[in-house]
């Protein structure tokens, strides 16, 4: 039974967009950082985006990505968000294996929030980025 599940709350795995520059625009990545001491194992990342482009409903392709594991205190690139869709809702779904439970969580970045206006100091990349714990 459903009442017998034990869901635990997931706050020590984040999803952040980092702003970078390269010769010709500006271009945001989205990285999972893992705050756990030890390692997370088998990560399956689902991403989309959707938003209107001139007040026509639009949505991008739902991107998947797998990390065999990634160890405690440290982060992996996932993928590159153009600037012409800065405007969307985006949303990662990470699943995830540690200590021999599966986790999952969603990540929603609304639209306006990937911008420097939000910029903090992220843990372990020592960068700055938006941040969703």
């Amino acid at each position: 039974m459903l009442k017998d599940i034990k869901f635990d709350k997931l706050n020590d795995v984040a999803i952040a967009m980092v702003p970078e520059t390269n010769e010709s625009s500006n271009i945001w990545y989205t990285y999972i950082i893992n705050l756990k001491d030890s390692s997370i194992n088998n990560i399956l990342i689902n991403s989309k985006g959707y938003g209107n482009i001139e007040n026509e409903k639009r949505t991008t392709s739902i991107l998947r990505h797998f990390i065999e594991s990634l160890e405690g205190q440290s982060y992996s690139k996932i993928e590159p968000i153009s600037p012409e869709l800065l405007s969307f809702t985006h949303e990662f779904w990470v699943s995830f294996q540690y200590n021999g439970q599966m986790y999952d969580k969603k990540y929603i970045f609304l639209p306006g929030t990937i911008n420097e206006t939000y910029l903090v100091d992220l843990p372990i990349l020592n960068l700055k980025g938006v941040l969703i714990v």
